[in-house]
């Protein structure tokens, strides 16, 4: 199983999000991470720019979107960004998209948040042909995509959905790489994510990418405070909430990886015997001591 790290925009410590991004990224090759997926959320810098500059800087190590939202930006304007990072990097991108939710999109956005599984299936029938260098012809409902890209050299980048609901794991299923999930549990990994993705798929190769906040500490009573704190609003929404209540957890607290470093290498290693195909680590510790021990267990795991 493949083991991979989260990394944030936020996560600066003062300095431009640009510089820290780089040389976050830059620490996590060093360490021997191979793959890192990283977060868009409403409130932060854009990353898909923020990432042209990190894969110039920054060489040997892929990178995930985890996720961009979809609502807020044409297919053609997607499949021109997302094919010039496929460029400028290399072909060590990867594209993973979602629905957000609906306080984001209407709330923030004033875009509706409905439809969710046709406004995926028609973003997606306007976004791949582009991406592979076809000319796109998809008039939708929620939304139409109309023309060609002339980017030459880039390759497609494997595409990713974050879907949690049957009907969206079905389309993930059928016509991208795989799913991200996110405060997923590994009965609802075993038991819904997986077959209904694979069973869309047939027998094309799908993967199951699964991150879990982790944290490898001798104090898990406070770890699991953090987390409840740090965590708190997937407790309230509605995706999340149903996933950790198919998993009987009270909160994200009980879906975090926490204890001593046989603890947590026993449950991240038990996520492959459930279908999952790479581990995604978000490392939330706020001691630096405990997070340097969670990146060294975390590495040590991957293969």
């Amino acid at each position: 199983m493949q083991i991979s790290i989260l990394a944030s925009l936020s996560e600066t410590g003062g300095r431009s999000p640009i510089d820290a991004t780089v040389e976050n990224l830059a620490q996590l090759h060093d360490e021997g991470f191979r793959r890192v997926w990283m977060t868009q959320m409403p409130y932060e810098p854009d990353l898909l720019t923020v990432l042209a500059v990190a894969f110039r800087e920054v060489d040997g190590i892929e990178v995930g979107t985890g996720v961009i939202p979809i609502q807020n930006q044409h297919p053609m304007l997607l499949a021109q960004r997302a094919l010039t990072l496929s460029l400028i990097s290399g072909g060590r991108f990867l594209l993973g998209l979602g629905m957000t939710h609906a306080a984001v999109t209407e709330g923030m956005w004033g875009i509706p948040w409905d439809k969710p599984v046709r406004r995926l299936r028609e973003y997606l029938d306007g976004l791949q042909p582009l991406l592979a260098g076809e000319a796109a012809d998809a008039p939708g409902e929620t939304v139409t995509t109309r023309g060609a890209l002339q980017i030459p050299g880039a390759s497609a980048p494997d595409v990713y959905i974050a879907a949690l609901g049957p009907q969206l794991l079905k389309l993930a299923g059928r016509r991208t790489a795989g799913t991200v999930t996110w405060m997923t549990g590994p009965t609802t990994l075993a038991e819904h994510v997986g077959p209904t993705l694979r069973e869309a798929a047939g027998d094309r190769p799908v993967r199951v990418v699964a991150a879990l906040p982790v944290s490898v500490t001798d104090d898990v009573d406070g770890a699991r405070a953090q987390a409840a704190k740090q965590f708190a609003m997937y407790g309230h929404l509605p995706s999340y909430r149903a996933m950790l209540d198919r998993e009987g957890y009270a909160g994200p607290e009980d879906a975090a990886i926490i204890g001593d470093e046989s603890t947590v290498a026993e449950r991240i290693r038990s996520l492959q015997g459930v279908g999952v195909d790479e581990y995604v680590g978000v490392v939330f510790d706020a001691s630096p001591d405990n997070r340097a021990r969670t990146r060294a267990l975390l590495r040590s795991l991957d293969s």
